[in-house]
Formats: C-alpha cells, structure tokens, sequence
C-alpha cells in the first residue's frame, strides 16, 4: 500500500498548502481508510482478497480543485483545510455513483454483457496503462532502483526454484526480503552522505530520511470523520469528481476480473461485482468522510501481489488490513515505512503491473485469434487505449492543461480525466464493439468466448459460487445474489 498512501498525499498536499504534520496525517488517514474499506470489501462486497486503497484516478480533479483560485489564505494551514473541504465534498456527492449503480444493480445489467474477447483489453490495460509508474519511477533514483528490481526477479522467478527447500519461503516474502535489502542498503547511502550536495530532486527521490514524516506524525492518532471541518459543497467540482469516479468503477471492474483470476476463484457472477461496486462506493463516501484527500478503488498493485506470492487467501488480506488499521494510528511506526524511497515502489510496480496485464491477455485462451472481428476489437482497443490518453498526458504536460480547455474547469476535468486512462478507453471501445458488431452469428458467439463464460452468468449457475462469494453470517438469505 505504500505506493498510492505515500506518493499521492506526498505530490498533493504541498499544493494544498499543508506541511509535514498535515502530510503525515493524511497518509495516517488514507492508510486508515484503507484498511476499513479493505475489510467491508471482502467481508460484504465481492469477498474475494482485494485491497481498496487511493486511486491516481482522483488526483486530477483534486489539483483542479486546488487551481480553482477560490482558497486563497495567507495562513497555508488554513488554506489546506479548506480545499481539503471542498475535496471532501466532491468525493461525498461522487460515492452516490457507484452506490446507486453497484446496489441498484445497473451495474450488473452493464456487465452481463461483457465477454472474454471485450475484458482482454480492459484488464490488460488496467496493469499496462499503469507503465508510466513503473520504469520511470526506478530511474528517479536508479542505483537503489534497479537493485531492487532485479533482486525481486533473482527471488522470486530464480531463488524459488534452485534452493527447494526454501521454494515457498522466497515465492511469497520475495518482496519482504528484497525492500528490507535494499532499504537498509538506501539508508546506509543516506547516511554515508552520498546525497549531500545533490540536487532537492535527487534527494527527495532517494534519501530515507527525506519526507519529514517521522517527525510530523504523532504517536498516536486515531483519524475521525470530519476531522479537518465540515465539508463544503460545488456543483462543479462534484461532477468532475463524479466523473472520476465513473472511471475508477471501469478499472475497479478490471481490478476485481483480475483479482478473481489470480485467486483461482470462479469468474465473478454479474451480481457479485455489482455488489463489490456499491461497497467501492462507500469506500468513496468514508474516504469524503474522514478526509483522506483522494478517492478509493481496487489496489491494482495488490491484484499483482496475488500472482507474485501465489496467495489468493480472504483471510491474509483481513489480517493485513488489520496491520494496515494499526500502523495509522501508531502513526510514527507508519512514518517509519513510509521513508521507503519511492524508487523501491516503482521497481515493485514494474513486476505487479506486467503480472495484472498479463492475466488479461490470459482471457485470449477463450477467444478464436483466427477471426479477423477479433483482431480488430482487440487491436483497435489496445491502440486507441494507449494513443488517446498518450495525446490527452502530452497535451497537458506542454500546455499545462488538457486538450478540452473552457471557462468551466468542471466541465474541462469532465472531459479530460477519462480519455486520460488508458483501462477506460480501450474498455468503454472494446465493449461497445464487442456488443453491436454482428454478435448474432452462432460463430460469432464462439469467437467472443461466450459460452464459456455463459457458465458463471448467475450466483446459482456453479455450485463453487456459494465457496467463493456468498455473504457470511448468513446474511445471504436476506441479501441473495441471483
């Protein structure tokens, strides 16, 4: 989790005008609402082991809420309390979204027409697209890096295999054994004063001493709702931040399609996702609540864990939820973990990314590659996925703001934020092809891969579904799926 809970307050809140204490209690909050809605999620949502953690989907419209030229303060820590209001707002009127469409079941109306051939692209972009995080952030600091990067492939592709005795041992704690490595081995760097006199770039990049976390966090801090005031409401940035979140419910249904995969699980029933797609919501709704700055979704990096480690328990991502609760409020124990230099991140990126898109492209197997409908939805999705928000990031990047530039900087982020994800294009593309390209054919039907999807269409279809999905406490009998 420490990529998304460290790396996205660390780039927003000096924006917003707070310090380190007001970073350090944003990451406590962020990884203590994490770690609840993780716990919702696979008690009450899909059950399946997914962690519900920050989102980068959210960050655009947050800066454009820091940009709006309407929270200028002389005092910096009152000016972060108030965007952090306006934030807070957004992401309240935001969760009704997901909400509605996971419990009313629309969702599931939207996802039964799904088929192996329209889920390869958007699974597989939900990991690829991510590829801007991966190498890029390596090379920030590239001699702790790289090390790390290659020490994860050494543990858990080589070690795994030539020492059998320690097989289990190196699959499952490879990245435990390599971050602790390479973290003393960064730490040992800072201080030996290989960074003294280097640029502020290269030191905020690879010193572990360099967030002034430890220092601003408390020892204990229990996060509470509405803990930086009452939260403020417009009608603007609520939509742009709905919009958002419409995105983050695409690649979460990516997330959640991949998680099942690498948790040996059954396809997910339609009903089931919906489910997990209204408890996502109020993850949203808590995350507005207490204030975490940024909206939640399906931890993507998390879904590439399963592969790496090879465990697909429920129960191992309860307990670390537990852990992920009890290092907010102990919260000079999380500072600790979080000097981890963001090079370390982005090297474990680089493998938990390619493991997520890779269990997209597993989806061919159902496919006929033969059928020239096929390679048309699959190559012209994967490409438009890719191309579009390439022009949207670039765009932005050398002007400052995105193609769609208008006096309405909601309706702008309306536009803006979902042609800049590459899951949602070449999602949104695939499936709308898929489902109005002369389906009828019987053979048509073959080169989708429907029939064998058709198996797991309903809860009642499989008698597995009742193993992997159905609600504890018996509340399925108040609350069945269908």
């Amino acid at each position: 989790m420490l990529g998304t809970t460290v790396i996205i307050p660390t780039a927003l809140v000096p924006q917003m005008g707070g310090g380190n204490e007001e970073k350090a209690k944003v990451i406590q909050t962020l990884l203590f609402v994490a770690g609840l809605n993780t716990l919702l999620q696979s008690y009450f949502g899909t059950r399946l082991p997914a962690v519900i953690g920050g989102s980068y989907t959210f960050v655009a419209p947050t800066i454009s809420i820091i940009l709006s030229g309407r929270w200028e303060d002389p005092d910096p820590v009152s000016r972060f309390k108030k965007i952090m209001r306006a934030t807070q707002g957004a992401l309240i009127v935001a969760s009704t979204l997901q909400i509605v469409l996971g419990f009313s079941g629309l969702w599931r109306n939207v996802v039964r027409f799904l088929s192996p051939l329209s889920a390869v692209p958007l699974v597989s972009l939900v990991g690829f697209g991510l590829y801007e995080f991966g190498f890029p952030g390596v090379a920030k600091c590239v001699e702790i890096g790289l090390p790390q990067l290659v020490l994860l492939v050494i543990f858990s592709q080589y070690l795994a295999h030539l020492i059998r005795r320690g097989k289990n041992i190196f699959d499952r704690f490879a990245v435990l054994f390599t971050v602790a490595i390479v973290w003393i081995y960064a730490h040992l760097l800072t201080v030996g004063g290989a960074y003294n006199g280097t640029p502020p770039k290269t030191q905020a990049s690879c010193r572990t001493d360099r967030a002034g976390l430890i220092d601003g966090a408390p020892w204990i801090r229990v996060p509470y709702p509405f803990q930086w005031g009452p939260p403020s409401f417009d009608a603007g940035e609520a939509f742009a931040m709905m919009m958002a979140a419409f995105v983050a419910l695409v690649e979460s249904t990516g997330g959640f399609i991949a998680i099942t995969r690498y948790a040996s699980a059954t396809p997910l029933p339609p009903s089931v996702l919906s489910r997990g797609v209204g408890w996502q919501g109020i993850g949203i709704l808590l995350s507005g609540l207490f204030g975490t700055g940024n909206g939640s979704s399906v931890s993507i990096e998390n879904a590439g864990l399963l592969a790496l480690t090879r465990v697909g328990s429920r129960r191992v991502v309860q307990i670390s939820a537990g852990f992920m609760i009890f290092f907010s409020i102990l919260g000079k124990f999380g500072a600790v973990f979080a000097s981890i230099p963001a090079s370390i991140v982005g090297a474990l990126y680089c493998i938990f990314f390619a493991y997520v898109g890779v269990g997209g492209l597993s989806f061919l197997q159902f496919c006929n590659l033969n059928s020239f409908r096929t390679k048309f939805i699959l190559g012209f999705s994967i490409f438009l996925g890719l191309s579009v928000p390439q022009y949207f990031n670039e765009y932005t990047v050398i002007a400052g703001y995105g193609p769609v530039h208008t006096s309405g900087r909601w309706f702008n982020d309306m536009v803006n934020v979902p042609f800049s994800s590459e899951a949602f294009v070449a999602g949104i593309l695939a499936y709308f092809l898929d489902n109005t390209m002369h389906k009828k054919d019987s053979q048509v039907r073959k080169d989708r891969g429907k029939p064998w999807w058709d198996k797991f269409k309903s809860f009642k279809t499989d008698t597995r579904s009742e193993e992997f999905y159905s609600l504890p406490f018996n509340l399925n009998k108040y609350f069945p799926s269908v």
